[in-house]
This record gives C-alpha cells, structure tokens and sequence, in this order.
C-alpha cells in the first residue's frame, strides 16, 4: 500500500482483483491491436460495471471507434458509456480533500491511486467527446471546465507518486503509466496551442512544456503497461501528423520508426501499426512503399472499415504526389461514399481531380467537375458548431462555379495539398518536386494567356506560393524567396483569398530560419501573427506561427519588441 502498512483483508483482498484486472484488460488490448475489435469488447463488457479499468478501456474503444464513424449516435453512445465509466471510477476514490493535501496522499490505497488516475482520464476523453458532440460555445466551456479538473488531478498524482511519501504497490507500473500519458499528453498538447487559443479555451495562464511531454509519453510507451498503446499512438499521431499539419513540417520519422518497431514485430497484421509504417515512409518520400503498407492495411481487417478511411485518404495524397490524378479522384470518391468526417471536403476534391484532367479526356463514371464543385456548399457540416476549417475553405473556392459561365480555379489539388502541408512530404523526392514545378508553370502560361478576370491576381499569387515551395525544395533559394515577395507586395492588389499573404510570409520565415536570419524571421512571423485576421484557415497559420517561433525559442517579450 502506499503508506507502507500491513494491508487488511479487505484491502488485500481489492489488490488482487486491481491485477486480476489489470491482466484482463491488458489481453482485451492484445486482441484490439490485432484487429480483433469485437472480441476485445466482448471481453471487457462482463465487468464493465464493477472495473474502474474495463469500463474505461471499453468506453476508450467505443470513443476511438466513434472519432473515426464520425456518426452522431456513436458519439453519443461513447460519451454515454464514458460517463458511465466515470462513475464507476468514483466508486473506487476517496471522499476527501484532494491529494495536493500531503496527508491525504499517504493514507490513500493503490486502488484508490488508480481510480484518480483512471478519473481524470475519464474526465480528459469526455472534454474530447464534448468539442465533438455538442455545436454550442457551451460545451467549450462544459469541455474546458473538464479538461482542467483532470490537469490538476494527474498535476497532484504526478507530483505524489515522486516524492519520496509514495511506496510503490504492485501495480505501480500501471498507475505510472496512467500519469505519464496524462501529463504527458497534457505537456504536449498545450505545448502546440498558440496563447491565444489556449485564453479563448479558458487555458489563460497554462503552457505545456513539449519536450518534458514528449519524453514522458515516450517513457509510458516503452513500458509494458496498460497505457503502452494509448501514449505511442499519441507520439505517432504528433510526429507523423501534428508536426506537418500545425508544426513546421518537420516530423521525426527515425523517433516514429523506433516506436513502431516493437509493436510492428508483436502485431505484424496489426491495421493501426500499418496505417502509420505507411505514413512514414509517406513522410521519408518512399511513396511506393507507403501505398503497399496502405493498401495492406485494408486487407488486415474488414470489421471497423473506418480503418480503411484512414488509409483511402493517405492514399489519395500519394497519388497526388505523383499526380495521378484518376487514381487520387477513386480514392476521393471512395471517401465521399463511404466516410462521414467531411462530405464537402471529398466532394471538392473529386471536382479537383477531375478539373486537373485535360479537357478532352474522358471522365470517370461521366462526371463533371463543375457540377461537382457546384454540390459542395449543400453538403456542409458543423462540428462544435462551426464548420472544419478546411471545409470551409473548400465551400468558399467552389463558389466560384455558381456562375453560368465559371473561371476555373487554377490548381486546386495543389492549393489544397499545401493546406496539408504536402509540399514538405514530397521535399526528399526532387523528381516530385520537379512535376509539381511542370504543373504550375504549364497553369502560369495557361493563366497569362487568358484574358483578363477578377480572380486574375489571385490566382496568380497562388501559383507564385507555390513555385516558392518547389523551388525552396531544389535548393534555389533566392528564387523562393523572389515567389514569396510577389506575394506579399501584391497584397493591396488580391480580392479573395487573403490567406496567400500571411502564408507567403509563414513560409518566407521558414526560408530565413533554414538560412539562420533569426532576428529577420521573428519580424516576419509577427507581422503575420499580428497584422492579418479573419482570413481562411486562420488557426491553422497561427499554430504554424506559433511552432516557428517556439523553434526559434522566441519569448513573447522579444516576439512583441520586434513588431
């Protein structure tokens, strides 16, 4: 026990069910991870009344299962079954004063240690499931006011379990690995939210420190506990995806590969471990590779097709890089038959394939891309009440063909592939890079031969962004930045899509930065971080300035002393 006492019968008698548990669960994972997903629930179910641990591993499997079905009754459904297992959890915690109090600490048994630990993990994916189902700014609130009880529980756990008033039980190295995911997870995530989001989360105050966060979910996933899983899949989640999509595009592949390694020989068929050996190779610009591990993903399994979604996406992006616009456009239309996270988004995006065809090949299935742009406003979607950002984004560029007479857009997939950072994926691969280039300057000839239109700066501003990226690629710096400055002194001169210009200059810093103009960069970033609002695809620019400057170990007082 954790005051060192002799344990009673009764206490005895819970630590023995706390392993036998704990065994159980652990054999319901093995099961999950390889592909097993129905027997792993069934396992779990029998106790999921009377188990702190089966019913928070039950009500994580549903919860995962419904943040990829993306249906609203799964939603509801995991949230249901998490609070559930949150009660169960309270069953188990000490009616008392919290464990900040020192006393309070040392009295309390292991299994009242865990149900903090697995309470506050409750609280954390209920806040998760909370942004997701409910669309008013009060389940914000509802969400934050959750999220911040389950900081301060794994803070008070963390900090008892390190001093010197804790003995170790015989499960310890589960609790440990309960609090390292939390705070670890905690750490990480705040760590990648710019100031200002983290005040509007009612985050005022907090900061996550990313490396300490990053090597405490390295230490929860390196050990054979419970929470093994839970912590390597939120590190390959942050360097194969997080890093590109909010970061600087800079993810680290051979700290992915080493995770992934363990888990790949124990589940080699696992579809989980699969999806993400695709994307590091995606991300390594081994593309082949990367469409082989995809592809054997849909095969490992046929129960949670939402598994196969992931990797239809991945797949559509490899395609792109390779530009083989029909085979991207089947695994589009693939999505936008079978996926619910974003009808709008798939819909675009098989318009986009389609618009990159000559105009005289045939289309698949004798679609038309101008009717498809034409569909995309009438399938949006409001998640947290508003719309995702990126499908947002694709409403406002298919407006363009509700005219009778439309002007093309330029290069949509292209525009689109940089909203996913794509050009970062396709930088180790120069002959990639070099039919991207083949592509924008045949559309630049296309766009100056044409007769004057009002989307004319625009676009044009879009195709220098872009040579910008293919030529910091090649190495041709001075020619990057000569595209990126086009787009900045056009400013004045663009009509519509004003998120070129604190774009061109996120990228322009980044130029700087690989160049060691630290002093220039940190200006730059500022000027985009302060001077530009209410532009597509806000956020997602400002977290990209945010992990520039945190790079740069920029403190806010000499970020502001710059402007």
């Amino acid at each position: 026990m954790s005051n060192g006492k002799a344990p009673n019968a009764a206490e005895n008698s819970s630590e023995m069910t706390l392993k036998a548990c704990l065994d159980e669960c652990m054999e319901a994972l093995d099961l999950f991870l390889n592909n097993h997903f129905n027997e792993s629930l069934e396992r779990l179910r029998p106790r999921v009344h009377e188990s702190m641990y089966h019913a928070l591993i039950y009500a994580t499997v549903l919860e995962m299962q419904a943040m990829m079905t993306f249906q609203h009754d799964d939603i509801t459904n995991a949230g249901n079954t998490m609070k559930s297992a949150q009660e169960v959890c309270q069953r188990f915690r000490r009616k008392s004063q919290g464990l900040a109090n020192k006393s309070v600490g040392e009295s309390l048994s292991e299994v009242q240690l865990h149900a903090e630990a697995c309470y506050a993990e409750c609280q954390l994916q209920r806040a998760a499931l909370t942004f997701l189902q409910d669309e008013s700014m009060v389940s914000f609130i509802k969400g934050g006011i959750k999220v911040r009880n389950s900081y301060m529980i794994y803070k008070d756990l963390h900090n008892f379990i390190k001093s010197h008033n804790c003995v170790k039980g015989p499960s310890h190295i589960h609790l440990e690995g309960g609090i390292s995911f939390g705070v670890g997870a905690f750490n990480l995530t705040l760590s990648l939210f710019p100031p200002r989001i983290l005040k509007m989360l009612e985050f005022a105050g907090f900061s996550g420190d990313k490396e300490y966060g990053l090597s405490l979910l390295c230490d929860g996933a390196t050990g054979m506990n419970l929470r093994s899983m839970l912590c390597a899949l939120l590190l390959l989640c942050y360097h194969t995806f997080l890093t590109f999509v909010l970061g600087t595009g800079e993810g680290e592949v051979s700290e992915a590969e080493r995770l992934l390694k363990p888990f790949r020989l124990r589940y080699p068929r696992g579809a989980i471990f699969l999806f993400f050996a695709g994307r590091t190779e995606e991300i390594k610009g081994n593309i082949d590779e990367a469409v082989a591990l995809f592809e054997d993903g849909c095969k490992a399994q046929q129960t949670w097709k939402q598994f196969h979604h992931m990797c239809y996406w991945e797949l559509m992006w490899c395609f792109t890089f390779k530009r083989a616009w029909k085979m991207a456009y089947f695994y589009a239309d693939l999505l936008s038959q079978e996926s619910r996270w974003s009808k709008a988004m798939y819909v675009y995006m098989k318009a986009a394939y389609l618009s990159m065809l000559p105009k005289e090949e045939a289309r698949p299935f004798g679609e038309d891309e101008v009717e498809l742009f034409r569909q995309v406003p009438t399938l949006k979607q409001k998640i947290a009440g508003k719309s995702p950002p990126t499908e947002k984004f694709a409403i406002r560029k298919a407006r363009r063909y509700k005219a009778s007479n439309p002007v093309r857009l330029p290069v949509p997939v292209l525009e689109m592939m940089y909203m996913w950072n794509g050009f970062s994926m396709i930088s180790k691969r120069p002959e990639l890079t070099e039919g991207m280039m083949q592509t924008l300057v045949e559309v630049e000839r296309t766009l100056l031969e044409s007769s004057e239109h009002e989307y004319m700066m625009d676009d044009r501003c879009l195709i220098h962004l872009l040579k910008g990226l293919c030529f910091k690629n090649q190495g041709i710096l001075q020619a990057a930045e000569e595209c990126f400055n086009k787009v900045c002194s056009s400013e004045k001169k663009i009509k519509f899509d004003h998120y070129l210009v604190p774009n061109a200059l996120v990228e322009l810093s980044l130029l700087y930065i690989d160049q060691g103009r630290r002093d220039a960069a940190i200006k730059i970033l500022h000027k985009a971080k302060h001077n530009y609002k209410d532009y597509s695809m806000e956020s997602r620019t400002l977290f990209r300035v945010h992990a520039a400057l945190a790079k740069l170990k920029a403190d806010p007082e000499e970020e502001d002393s710059q402007l």
